[in-house]
């Protein structure tokens, strides 16, 4: 009996250091698809990526325009066993209402005036991959009705068709639109909304994880060298300070179309304040603020362009401040825990 509860016991230790290797791996792939940040909020959502891609689940992503949901679609699906099968993206606010039902599911010759040939649509063209519904929310209810019937049937039927066709995908439906809201005032159906949120994961704004953006800032920097044939070293204290305080309502895609413009606008190696776009600039003053206020803003700007300078090595940046670890944790309004669960 001890001979088989150790066989057992090392089994489970076997599979436990299998799925962290696998884990790893999967994190790895992940960070290599862009979904850069150094902040709480960020290392969440690449474990959440982490753990998701394996399941097979539908994944409902949500979270402002801009955020990067079709990131964290294509991270799931690089992640997952269905890698090396189609990723097909369709963005359902972008094909029009009369189109998309042929567009998705396919027709046959002759199923209405233009079918001029038979189209199998884009969910066969998915067949053991994953389909990406970017935008869900925009979807018609007719449509919404024959997507649950995909779901749950595993197989689609294509206008004009006198039988069905089985598929095997994976759905990943992402919205800026909170959906509980538009079930309740029936533009959404339940049903489907519950199908889809196997698993949800929540995308956080910029705007709450701030600490990400002189990273971001590199990052665009490399990518738009290469594309403008430009060698610029990086950005300045101030202008660093405008980009932090800006409210960002565009998000990450924002702050990438603010870097584009003022790469393509500005001369020198260093961007600086005076390269920055007015609006960016004027937002960033602050107004009608206490003195313990602008203290408190202070005091963290110069802890991100210290963390800027040490490649957030949190712990060498502590030193740097003189302060402690945890008071840099705490500093930065963040805890030292594992990342929260995945939301149901």
């Amino acid at each position: 009996m001890r001979e088989l509860e150790y066989s057992l016991s090392a089994n489970a230790l076997k599979a436990s250091e299998s799925h962290r290797k696998i884990r790893r791996t999967v994190e790895s792939s992940v960070l290599d698809r862009n979904l850069l940040g150094e902040s709480a909020a960020m290392h969440a959502v690449r474990s959440q990526v982490a753990r998701t891609a394996p399941a097979l689940s539908n994944v409902l992503i949500t979270g402002e325009s801009g955020t990067g949901k079709d990131l964290v679609a294509r991270a799931i699906h690089a992640a997952s066993p269905r890698r090396e099968q189609p990723f097909v993206p369709i963005n359902c606010g972008a094909i029009p209402e009369s189109l998309l039902e042929s567009q998705l599911f396919g027709h046959v010759r002759g199923a209405f005036t233009s079918a001029v040939q038979t189209s199998l649509g884009l969910f066969a063209a998915a067949d053991h991959g994953t389909v990406f519904l970017d935008e869900i929310g925009e979807m018609p209810v007719h449509v919404q009705v024959k997507l649950l019937r995909v779901i749950e049937e595993k197989q689609v039927w294509a206008v004009g068709s006198v039988k069905p066709r089985r598929i095997d995908i994976r759905i990943v439906a992402s919205t800026n639109r909170d959906l509980t809201k538009e079930v309740e005032a029936r533009r959404f159906r339940d049903d489907l909304f519950y199908r889809l949120k196997v698993v949800q994961i929540v995308l956080p704004s910029l705007r709450e994880h701030r600490e990400d953006i002189p990273l971001l800032g590199e990052h665009f920097i490399r990518e738009f060298n290469l594309k403008l044939g430009r060698r610029v070293r990086g950005i300045d204290r101030d202008a660093l300070r405008a980009l932090m305080a800006y409210p960002w309502k565009g998000n990450v895609r924002e702050l990438e179309h603010v870097i584009e413009s003022t790469m393509i606008l500005s001369d020198g190696e260093i961007l600086t304040v005076g390269d920055l776009p007015r609006c960016v600039v004027g937002e960033s003053v602050p107004r009608n603020e206490s003195l313990r206020e602008l203290n408190r803003q202070s005091e963290r700007e110069h802890i991100m362009a210290v963390l800027a300078q040490t490649r957030f090595d949190k712990r060498e940046a502590a030193r740097v401040l003189g302060i402690s670890l945890a008071s840099l944790y705490r500093k930065l309004g963040e805890r030292r825990i594992s990342a929260p669960p995945l939301q149901n």
